[in-house]
């Protein structure tokens, strides 16, 4: 069996779905499967003459391919929108003409029978379909022209969705039922599973001992959309105790002054805005938390697309979770899980994190039950379904 995933995307990045990608490939790869991960040669100063692989902390067990792609970084000053389109341009014909010298070295050993093609990108479909029929869209969301690739959509061999919501929007498009297998996304136990002792964690990272520490973890926002902390924010004023520390991990610079600059509006001082870490020391700072929070607002995108890995991140913690009463996480969470409450709403979050505040009995109940769930939710037994459900009539 072999699997070429194709992405436009930088590799390594700090975004999330540079992870998701790479677990993926790593673990198809564990499970006898021939991976080739193809991407641009993208520019990203960042990551300079830094190894994927390493970065990642994975084992090289599968290819990872950068072809040639010509990135216009100098078009990041124009309009919104246009070095993207441009950039993906650049791309496709990149790939074009990488996958058409592939397609001739492999015609004397059978071509493209053994090979399934995957991706994430739905604007790569037409150009992979006019390769193999056996092309795999992991959907995450729709695009905008949804009905523009309605017949690319229906052309696929197969379709991995992250939620229920996402595949009926493909159902009511068109797409058959029986090609769709809706997988949320995982979490790697050897990392976020461990079981520190919470003082001992907070010692490690110098934090105070006599503190109820809340947790966030995560970029702050996507695609530019707050992720909870404009709700957060004033909710810590509502509940307005001394002894409430809130630190919230993986912003960006930029974001991390944005947010410092609204607490100090509200008159908030109990915050510490942390960057990016590594996923290791992340997981310390989940053992040392008291409650994780997790307030989506409530928009198409966080309401019926997201499959977000602190979700899963969280449930592995140990640690109860406050989180938003939306459509795609109730797909994982529910009142057996964690607190679910109101979107948009700073007083509902309130409400939420006192009552895990003031009954621990009911948090360690939440807690221990997220443990038994996530279980369910682990890179090899998402990876095992995908292959699963793509080679059942290879």
């Amino acid at each position: 069996m072999k699997l070429l995933y194709i992405s436009n995307s930088r590799i390594p990045t700090t975004k999330a779905y540079g992870h998701q990608i790479f677990k993926m490939c790593q673990i198809f790869a564990k499970r006898q499967v021939a991976v080739e991960l193809i991407c641009p040669s993208r520019k990203n100063p960042e990551f300079k003459n830094i190894d994927a692989f390493a970065y990642y902390h994975i084992p090289k067990i599968f290819k990872l391919k950068k072809i040639y792609s010509y990135d216009p970084q100098w078009l990041i000053k124009f309009p919104a929108g246009t070095y993207i389109k441009f950039q993906a341009l650049f791309f496709i014909v990149s790939l074009f003409i990488y996958l058409l010298f592939k397609k001739i070295k492999l015609a004397r050993r059978g071509g493209w029978a053994a090979y399934i093609f995957y991706t994430r990108d739905e604007y790569l479909l037409p150009l992979l379909q006019l390769f193999s029929k056996r092309v795999v869209w992991e959907g995450h969301s729709l695009p905008r022209r949804k009905k523009h690739y309605t017949k690319y959509f229906k052309q696929c061999y197969r379709l991995i969705v992250l939620t229920h919501e996402l595949k009926k929007m493909l159902i009511g498009l068109g797409v058959s039922e029986n090609k769709i297998l809706v997988s949320p996304d995982a979490v790697e136990l050897e990392i976020f599973g461990i079981h520190l002792d919470k003082n001992q964690a907070r010692k490690q990272l110098n934090l105070p001992q006599d503190k109820i520490l809340l947790g966030y973890t995560g970029t702050f926002k996507t695609k530019n959309m707050d992720k909870g902390l404009k709700d957060i924010l004033p909710a810590l004023k509502i509940i307005n105790k001394n002894d409430i520390l809130f630190i919230a991990i993986g912003g960006s610079l930029e974001h991390i002054q944005e947010y410092q600059e609204l607490a100090e509006k509200l008159n908030i001082k109990n915050i510490k805005l942390i960057p990016k870490v590594s996923q290791q020391q992340l997981a310390i700072y989940q053992q040392a938390f008291d409650i994780m929070l997790m307030p989506f607002p409530r928009t198409e995108h966080y309401a019926y697309f997201m499959s977000p890995l602190k979700m899963f991140e969280n449930m592995a913690s140990g640690r109860p979770i406050v989180a938003t009463d939306l459509p795609a996480i109730k797909e994982v969470l529910n009142d057996d899980n964690a607190v679910l409450v109101k979107p948009d709403n700073p007083d509902d979050l309130a409400k939420g994190m006192i009552k895990l505040i003031k009954n621990k009995e009911l948090g360690l109940q939440l807690a221990n039950q997220a443990l038994k769930d996530i279980q369910q939710y682990t890179w090899h037994e998402r990876a095992g379904k995908i292959i699963k459900f793509i080679y059942e009539t290879f």
